[in-house]
């Protein structure tokens, strides 16, 4: 039987890469004008930078080669939500006054079960990891409780791997929909995750090895909050003291996303609570 720990990156990109084309829209809409816009600044950008920094054939043999392998490998998903997502979400979340927003990542599933809070994520019989109890309220931006909230939370394991992206995970590991209560507060008992670094056996490990760049993404909770009425957000929360929330590679922490849990009364594991506040649609 394989196991997580025996997860491949040409495996996850797979799997990232049909999950894109089973979740997303690719059609935007955008007009001939915006496209000629967007892609001649695209290609104008990568010309002038061969002009600048004097590239040789080689180096632009090299890159194509590297290119024709993220696709071979369906590492798109991941570098593009590793290395430009951050951008993208800072552009569509710039006008909110509400929570912050950080990116989504490759790793989303729509449609996991749905639990009224207090909701236990579903994890294995003897799930590992440090509890966690992770509790707080769904407000608008003028501070009225969204009652009914909608809290979906995923994260990864104690190893660092998310279910449905490394075999030997049940199907729902670690994912849910937690519906908030009336006065608009969740609470959910799960497990810590750990910092893990994104796959690195794979084209986009081979761009990190000759960048001599580091691999890691701190320890965070992936989240979307959502209520009738009111803009949905997608967000990220990461962990006071983890060594690379001052250096993520995906460039996505932000000071109002960083956790400070405290031990729990009954000494099992920690505690946090964070409070989501809602733009109106």
């Amino acid at each position: 039987m394989t196991t997580e720990t025996q997860a491949t990156a040409a495996a996850s990109g797979a799997n990232a890469t049909d999950r894109f084309r089973e979740n997303k829209k690719f059609a935007a809409g955008t007009s001939q004008e915006r496209v000629d816009l967007l892609a001649s600044r695209v290609i104008g950008a990568i010309n002038q930078t061969i002009l600048e920094e004097k590239v040789t054939y080689d180096e632009y043999n090299a890159l194509k080669a590297w290119l024709i392998q993220v696709g071979e490998d369906g590492e798109w998903p991941l570098f593009l939500d590793v290395w430009v997502e951050h951008s993208v979400e800072q552009v569509a979340n710039e006008n909110r006054g509400g929570t912050k927003g950080s990116i989504e990542g490759p790793y989303y599933i729509p449609d996991a079960p749905k639990l009224e809070s207090p909701a236990t994520l579903p994890m294995r019989d003897g799930e590992q990891g440090t509890p966690l109890l992770f509790q707080g309220r769904v407000t608008d931006v003028a501070g009225k409780p969204l009652p009914g909230a909608t809290v979906e939370i995923w994260h990864a394991d104690d190893l660092g791997f998310y279910s449905q992206f490394a075999p030997g995970l049940p199907e729902w590991n670690l994912r849910a929909t937690v519906i908030a209560d009336q006065n608009g507060d969740y609470r959910i008992h799960t497990m810590q995750p750990a910092p893990y670094q994104i796959p690195t056996d794979g084209s986009c490990g081979k761009l990190i090895a000759a960048a001599g760049w580091h691999a890691w993404r701190p320890a965070h909770l992936h989240l979307k909050i959502s209520a009738p009425g009111h803009q949905l957000i997608t967000s990220q929360l990461y962990f006071k003291g983890d060594e690379h929330v001052g250096d993520d590679i995906a460039s996505a922490v932000k000071p109002e996303l960083i956790l400070d849990p405290t031990p729990q009364a009954d000494g099992n594991g920690c505690e946090v609570t964070y409070n989501f506040v809602l733009d109106a649609a």
